[in-house]
């Protein structure tokens, strides 16, 4: 932004600032249709949900590249700086993802622990874990 006056920096500024509250308040409103808040027969449908989820991931997503392109000045620096910043970031949102994955896979082990635990425990057996037509030598020592 060194090439822009003081006054088109702050045009720019501005424009950033509207840019991200008008995009904030979509997803406000996105997020009140989604519950059901603004028109009552939505809620619940699960459609509605999973769309209005993408529609607001987008546009956080959009956000995010525009504070990172914008004010963090990526807009105006080299590629390989660009992608030195971007790169690494991209892994820690995977890492995320992954995390979340193994969270929710431990939820559904413990909850699966959790039933076992509740069954009542099976009667002891008398007999050897050996099928009856086993031959088994005796020991005479």
């Amino acid at each position: 932004m060194s090439h822009l006056s003081y006054e088109e920096s702050k045009k720019r500024v501005r424009y950033g600032l509207v840019l991200l509250a008008v995009v904030t308040g979509i997803e406000v409103l996105i997020s009140l249709f989604g519950k059901g808040h603004m028109i009552s027969s939505v809620h619940g449908n699960i459609f509605v949900l999973a769309t209005c989820g993408l529609l607001i991931a987008g546009l956080s997503l959009y956000k995010a590249y525009f504070i990172v392109y914008e004010f963090m000045h990526m807009k105006y620096e080299v590629k390989g700086l660009a992608m030195s910043v971007i790169l690494p970031m991209l892994l820690l949102v995977w890492a995320i993802i992954a995390f979340f994955q193994e969270g929710n896979a431990w939820k559904y082990r413990r909850d699966d622990i959790k039933k076992r635990d509740a069954l009542p425990a099976a009667p002891a057996q008398e007999s050897s874990l050996l099928p009856p037509h086993t031959y088994q030598m005796e020991w005479k020592g």
